[in-house]
């Protein structure tokens, strides 16, 4: 999924929402993969939250990882102890990265659009 702004007190609960629709949509994936290149900063509430969310999909048993992010965004989550509760081998450069490391590690069937 993608939000297409900071994460701070002011969208910090939409941002939760949407994250909560998207699982409701797709069937309670085993991953969620937020695309964070949008995201440029996390301020101290949005890190609540996310920490919160975490606590439902660790519950919920989905994993949770960021693609795209960016230096600053990390260093937040860094700031925050988010990132070492995400797993470093969580943030991948790119969403075509974090897609195939998906389907390697669940040994999901999956054809790429592109190979077509």
């Amino acid at each position: 999924m993608r939000f297409d702004a900071p994460l701070f007190f002011a969208d910090a609960e939409i941002f939760r929402a949407a994250v909560e629709a998207a699982i409701a949509t797709h069937g309670s994936p085993s991953r969620i993969v937020l695309a964070g290149e949008p995201i440029t900063d996390i301020d101290s509430t949005a890190a609540e939250v996310l920490a919160d969310l975490l606590d439902d999909l660790d519950a919920a048993t989905i994993e949770f990882a960021f693609a795209e992010l960016k230096g600053p965004g990390k260093y937040q989550l860094r700031t925050y102890g988010l990132f070492e509760r995400i797993g470093e081998d969580r943030f991948y450069p790119t969403i075509g990265l974090a897609v195939r490391a998906h389907v390697a590690e669940h040994e999901v069937e999956w054809k790429d659009w592109e190979e077509d």
